[in-house]
């Protein structure tokens, strides 16, 4: 018999598979492809091999309108899903949401002329563009912005774009929405047209929801005039379809309980870990640093060793939070559900742009508690588009009145902060024609909660500290109402599990501890690291400056820990200078041991100022300190000090902010115009840096 070479066997194997494929049409490798089956579910298409052309796709998929949006925690997501939804329902428009981190935008100068593109845009910490949005805005403003074509009517490459903005943004920032401002001066300059003014919403001043309803009504008026677009009566048309699967059981290995994606489904979870994939991480340590019994703040270790994870001294860690069994079992009770927690459904998108929100097959009660923010305040929007469910008509007159009326709604829900189980409930009836998918559709996706880490990287690479103050806050327009915060009473929970408690339940919110299948047991929680620009100088002997009151304090632990370890290593370390503030020294002076621990260890270098707000007949804070050492803090800006704020913005940052511009105008003999520039030099140095909230 004849051997056979190479070549021989090549065609051979080639026409085999061919035979295979034509007699089985594909089927072993023609499978859909799960969306959540990896660790970089949800990422950006071209990770998940799509196209990144989005021209492309409108034809693809017959689109005409295109919401994009930049998001950091969801809200921009949350507004360009509803914007999208509502132009379809009330204006017949083929609506998408695109995340601008899937598509390439060198094709924009083709845009198709009777097409629409929108833009949701967050602006991020110091005006800058949220981390899905960052190439496209580096594209958009640059200098040498090149499109395919490089041309376009009168050079203006654009000039076939119509669009309309809307930006969320916290005024106590400096740069108050800056992204959407700057894009649409980019927009404009290349030649694109916008419709309608740009519209901004306002975090600070707790205005977002409020200003988006304004600007959104003339909105859509202005674009129906310029599209000639026909108003029709918006009637709810789902963008997810929900169903129920009696065959299969919630014990089916095959069922999503809460896992985030098919590697932690199978017990194979794998790096990468980031904002898709969350650790499994363990607490090696939990701590309550108060000395108050209303009141609890803690201190935990995380531990990442077994973990790729990194971070560096200033970065934040994201805790990926549960819901309250207690608030799940109110909105299945009162959508007449609770027969139905366990019911296995599954969850696919009416149309191919549709994104579903988490893995299924699930449980109506797994999507709820993992994946659903159902603790957020309700919504003016929300519940002006309940109305049509209500039960009777009287509701449902009621519901519309309030949804329509900015008044009523602030006096009736929004001063009384209820979630919309909540809300719902107070009318005494079960809402059961609800669709499930309204739900998936109109409530944000539980988000991750952001912490400054409060550890040094040199001194505990392979642990993370976290400072979290535990949120319990009574509601003005109902004092009988106390709002719980989502994460902080879960690590609450966790930190009582952890020292031995028989039912670890500080508040009855019930917590599910161990996590779906028990994946979380022995005191485990998901997190992801986040980078941040927040940092300690490149050389340890420039002075610092912090003013942390509070827990925002935390990273500041970090950066005099990653000190007196750099001293220990033989580095010189300049003036570390820390502003303080709590209520009670004998309540909450939180870290006092390790404080006096690291003064001892750096001595001379590192000093920390206290202000405590209820010791005294007046209420001292930190800015006080601040102007007290009014000399001191000139001159070491003199030196180029750098200076750090942590903590909240509406009113700390801000007056430290002008205390400091005060301070810089008096003792250089300046007008306090220039002062206020001299700081605005700074922040634009990097040598005046915030981590602030609001």
């Amino acid at each position: 018999m004849a051997q056979l070479d190479t070549l021989d066997i090549i065609v051979l194997v080639a026409l085999l598979l061919g035979t295979v494929a034509y007699f089985t049409k594909g089927t072993y490798w023609a499978v859909q492809k799960d969306p959540y089956a990896t660790s970089l579910a949800n990422g950006s298409a071209a990770k998940a091999g799509k196209s990144r052309n989005i021209l492309e796709k409108l034809q693809e998929t017959g689109k005409n309108c295109v919401v994009f949006y930049g998001s950091q925690t969801g809200t921009a997501e949350d507004y360009a899903s509803r914007l999208a939804k509502e132009g379809s329902s009330r204006f017949g428009l083929k609506t998408m949401t695109a995340d601008l981190e899937d598509y390439d935008y060198e094709n924009l100068d083709q845009w198709p002329e009777d097409c629409l593109a929108v833009f949701v845009l967050a602006t991020y910490g110091e005006g800058e563009p949220t981390d899905n949005a960052v190439e496209f805005y580096e594209f958009m403003g640059g200098e040498d912005v090149s499109f395919s074509e490089k041309g376009g009517p009168d050079g203006e490459p654009l000039g076939s774009l119509k669009y309309v903005a809307f930006g969320l943004g916290n005024n106590t920032y400096e740069h108050y929405n800056s992204m959407v401002r700057n894009v649409s001066k980019y927009l404009d300059r290349l030649g694109a047209k916008r419709i309608g003014e740009a519209g901004e919403g306002d975090d600070g001043a707790g205005t977002m929801e409020e200003d988006f309803l304004a600007w959104k009504e003339p909105m859509w008026i202005a674009l129906a005039d310029t599209m000639n677009l026909e108003e029709r009566e918006a009637v709810y048309e789902p963008v997810f379809e929900v169903t129920e699967k009696p065959d299969l059981s919630a014990e089916d290995n095959t069922v999503y309980l809460g896992e985030p994606n098919k590697n932690h489904l199978e017990g194979a979870s794998k790096g990468p870990y980031n904002a898709h994939n969350p650790y499994i991480a363990p607490i090696s340590e939990s701590t309550e640093i108060f000395k108050d019994a209303e009141r609890n703040c803690l201190h935990l270790e995380v531990d990442i060793s077994e973990s790729n994870l990194s971070y560096t001294t200033g970065d934040h860690i994201a805790v990926w939070p549960t819901n309250a069994g207690r608030e799940v079992d109110r909105f299945l009770d009162v959508l007449n559900m609770q027969d139905k927690r366990g019911t296995v459904i599954t969850v696919k998108g009416l149309d191919a742009t549709a994104k579903v929100p988490f893995p299924s097959p699930t449980t109506y009660e797994a999507a709820i508690r993992y994946h659903m923010e159902i603790c957020a305040p309700v919504s003016r929007q929300m519940v002006d588009s309940l109305a049509q469910f209500a039960p009777n008509e009287e509701i449902k007159n009621e519901m519309s009145t309030i949804g329509k009326d900015k008044d009523i709604f602030a006096e009736k829900v929004a001063s009384k902060r209820v979630n919309i189980a909540q809300f719902l409930e107070s009318f005494g009836q079960k809402w059961d024609n609800i669709p499930f998918s309204f739900f998936i559709e109109g409530i944000h996706k539980l988000q991750p909660r952001y912490y400054s880490i409060s550890s040094s990287s040199l001194a505990q690479k392979k642990k993370i500290s976290i400072t979290a103050v535990v949120t319990s806050d009574r509601s003005e327009g109902n004092p009988s109402h106390v709002v719980k915060g989502v994460t902080t009473n879960y690590l609450l929970a966790l930190k009582e599990k952890q020292h031995g408690a028989e039912k670890p339940d500080p508040h009855g919110l019930e917590y599910a501890l161990t996590g779906p299948r028990n994946k979380y047991d022995g005191i485990h929680v998901p997190v992801h690291v986040r980078h941040s620009n927040f940092k300690l100088p490149s050389d340890p002997a420039k002075p610092i400056i912090m003013v942390g009151p509070g827990t925002g304090v935390a990273p500041f632990r970090g950066f005099v820990q990653e000190r007196a370890e750099q001293l220990k290593k033989g580095e010189t370390v300049g003036k570390t200078l820390l502003f303080f503030g709590c209520r009670k020294e004998k309540e909450d002076f939180i870290y006092r041991e390790q404080w006096e621990q690291w003064g001892s260890e750096l001595g001379d270098a590192f000093e920390l100022v206290t202000a405590f707000s209820r010791d005294g007949a007046n209420k001292v804070y930190v800015q006080h300190r601040l102007k007290e050492r009014a000399d001191e803090i000139n001159k070491l800006l003199e030196q180029k000090a750098y200076l750090y704020v942590c903590g909240d913005a509406a009113n700390m940052a801000r007056e430290v902010n002008d205390v400091v511009s005060t301070i810089i105008s008096e003792k250089r003999g300046v007008s306090k115009q220039k002062g206020e520039e001299i700081v605005k030099g700074m922040r634009a140095a990097n040598q005046y840096q915030e981590d602030v909230w609001s």
